[in-house]
C-alpha cells in the first residue's frame, strides 16, 4: 500500500436495493407512460357520448332529386346543375350522398342532389317522385 493511502473496506454485506441505469429508468418511464395514456383512453371511450341518430330540428329535411335521363351521364349532370362548378367535386358529391359504388348510373334513376341545387331546373322533390 503506498504511503498516505487510506484503506478503503468492502461492505460486508450488500444489500439486495434496486439499482436502475438511465437506460431502465427511460424504459420504465416509457412504460409507465404508455400505461397512463391507454387507461386515459379506455376512461375517455367509456365516457364519451353515444352517436344517436334523431332529428334534432324537429323537421322533416328532404332531399330533391335529379331523374337520369337516356343517354346521360353523372358529369353532364353535374355540368347542368351548377356550369361554373368543377364537375368533378359535384359528382364526388352525388356519389357519397347516394352511396353510390361507382359514377355508373341507369336511365331513369332518381339521384339525390345537395340541397343547394333544389331550385335548379330538371330537380324535382321527393313528393313529386312518389319517394
Amino acid at each position: 500500500m503506498p504511503a498516505g493511502a487510506v484503506p478503503v473496506e468492502a461492505p460486508a454485506h450488500v444489500t439486495g436495493r434496486l439499482r436502475l441505469t438511465r437506460r431502465g429508468r427511460v424504459v420504465l418511464g416509457g412504460f409507465a407512460t404508455v400505461l397512463i395514456a391507454g387507461l386515459l383512453a379506455f376512461i375517455a371511450a367509456l365516457g364519451a357520448p353515444q352517436a344517436i341518430a334523431s332529428d334534432a330540428e324537429g323537421g322533416e329535411q328532404q332531399f330533391h332529386y335529379a331523374v337520369v335521363q337516356p343517354g346521360s351521364s353523372l358529369w353532364e349532370l353535374a355540368s347542368e346543375l351548377d356550369p361554373a362548378a368543377d364537375p368533378r367535386d359535384l359528382v364526388a358529391e352525388i356519389v357519397r350522398l347516394n352511396q353510390l359504388e361507382g359514377s355508373g348510373v341507369e336511365a331513369g334513376q332518381p339521384l339525390a342532389v345537395p340541397l343547394r341545387y333544389s331550385e335548379s331546373s330538371g330537380v324535382v322533390s321527393a313528393d313529386e317522385l312518389g319517394l
